[in-house]
């Protein structure tokens, strides 16, 4: 059947592919020495900075700026009202702790709310974003460090691999011939015409 002939020809040409890229890895291995150089690549690429902070949520301006103005008198009291007052599920039970994140995770209102901030300080205006009013205490804030070599090793190895395959592939399909030949195919010959019929023959005296 056409049909499984096609699926068989499929299957045995995905199994070639297969085999193909095993045999490229096995004998083009990526060496400590590369894995070591494309780390410290993308290490010279990470900058900014991470920010610890904490945040109550409410519906209301109103209520927003009723907490901002309990915490300039008492600005010790930022996890109590938070577990207290905050519409985040997420971080009311500890406080409003958001943990350590990376400005970019966050929404543009927010992550431009806290930049602005000093360790220690809160948001004197409630800043609004498409979930409610957030009042937003800056607890520290340290630079983005690249995770530990050994950690993203198997990473960074997987990614090497797959880059040389592409290359690979590349430089294959750069020095592949395709020739293109055409065929002319001569136009028919015209019909012939009917030969003409025999003139019939005199009837003899």
């Amino acid at each position: 059947m056409p049909e499984v002939t096609e699926q068989l020809e499929i299957l045995r040409q995905s199994v070639l592919a297969d085999a193909y890229v095993q045999d490229f890895i096995k004998h083009n291995p990526v060496s400590d020495e590369m894995l070591k150089a494309e780390y410290e690549r993308i290490k010279a690429t990470v900058t900014g900075s991470e920010y610890k902070a904490r945040h109550i949520l409410v519906e209301s301006e109103a209520e927003a700026n009723a907490i901002i103005a309990k915490l300039k008198d008492d600005a010790a009291s930022f996890a109590k009202l938070a577990m207290e007052k905050s519409a985040d599920a997420g971080s009311k039970l500890r406080g409003g702790d958001l943990g350590w994140f990376d400005v970019s995770s966050m929404v543009p209102e927010f992550s431009g709310a806290i930049s602005k901030l000093e360790k220690g300080t809160f948001t004197q205006e409630p800043v609004k974003t498409q979930y409610g009013y957030h009042v937003i205490l800056l607890e520290d804030t340290r630079p983005i460090e690249a995770p530990p070599f050994d950690e993203v090793k198997p990473d960074l190895a997987q990614h090497l691999q797959q880059q040389n395959l592409k290359k690979d592939l590349e430089d294959l399909k750069a020095k592949a011939k395709i020739e293109i030949i055409e065929v002319s195919v001569a136009a028919p010959a015209p019909a012939a015409a009917p030969a003409p019929a025999p003139a019939p023959a005199a009837a003899s005296k």
